[in-house]
């Protein structure tokens, strides 16, 4: 590759390096507690206050399947906002990152830019009691929009529809149970390389077990996986995730999170860091 295309991927990193951290700066010097639902990909019942911002951003390198050739690696900076536009309703909008790396000899070898932007929507329509048996409940809609360059794999080209279901119980005052059901009506799974390709109906699930073991710092174990509508294990998605949070801050918590995937639709293994504001 010509030097000229190096100084121009060096230049365009650093440029977004600068973007980066302008916006985490802003975030921290405007900002009132952090209830980060990152690392994990679960999703939880609680929304953001009514009048509220909630911002994350995490970074996470994922080593591919073999079956990703010529793609060996991905890099996904993701930045995602939430506004509690009522009591127990959210809306919120994510727009990844990505940079893809690609065996040498590919044309392009580092594809890198915007990928599909996803805007959503979350209702918690029954919150938890005290000494009760019920759970919490959310369900939570997504439209994905084909922001991304498809030639060079940064998009899928299509609109997705998505509707989750939350369930989320307290096993003891520190421990949480949350379950995910979800199904995807038309586009597909796909960030950059990773997820299922095909079109159509895929069926989604997930669980995640999460303790707090200081007031400080939470940590977790799940489990997830997506299917298309013919049950094709070997093209859908399983991976588990360790991680958890540390609040350093009264509104401000660093994310971190270790994958391990199988199947083709999900990373081989990868490291996720993050930081979550409430502001």
């Amino acid at each position: 590759m010509p030097a000229d295309i190096f100084k121009r991927i060096a230049g365009e990193r650093r440029w977004w390096a600068w973007k980066i951290l302008f916006a985490v700066s802003v975030l921290v010097m405007t900002v009132p507690v952090v209830h980060a639902q990152q690392p994990f990909v679960t999703d939880n019942t609680d929304t953001t206050p009514k009048r509220h911002f909630h911002f994350e951003f995490s970074n996470e390198f994922d080593l591919l399947q073999a079956s990703a050739f010529p793609s060996r690696k991905q890099n996904t900076a993701d930045f995602e906002l939430d506004y509690g536009v009522f009591d127990n309703f959210e809306v919120g909008i994510e727009s990844p990152l990505l940079t893809i790396i690609n065996a040498r000899g590919t044309v392009p070898l580092l594809p890198t830019g915007i990928g599909d932007t996803n805007v959503s929507l979350k209702y918690n329509f029954l919150k938890e009691r005290e000494h009760s048996r019920r759970p919490a409940l959310a369900i939570a809609f997504n439209l994905e929009l084909p922001t991304g360059d498809t030639k060079r794999q940064l998009g899928s080209g299509l609109a997705d529809f998505y509707t989750n279901g939350i369930l989320q119980k307290s096993l003891t005052k520190k421990t949480a149970l949350r379950l995910n059901g979800g199904l995807l009506f038309s586009g597909n799974t796909t960030t950059g390389v990773i997820g299922i390709k095909s079109r159509g109906t895929v069926f989604t699930g997930g669980g995640s077990l999460v303790k707090q073991f200081t007031p400080k710092l939470d940590l977790g174990i799940e489990l997830t996986g997506a299917l298309t509508k013919n049950l094709q294990l070997g093209k859908g998605q399983l991976q588990t995730q360790f991680g958890g949070n540390y609040l350093f801050k009264r509104n401000m918590s660093f994310d971190f999170g270790l994958v391990a995937g199988k199947y083709a639709a999900s990373p081989r293994a990868g490291v996720q860091l993050g930081i979550s504001i409430d502001f």
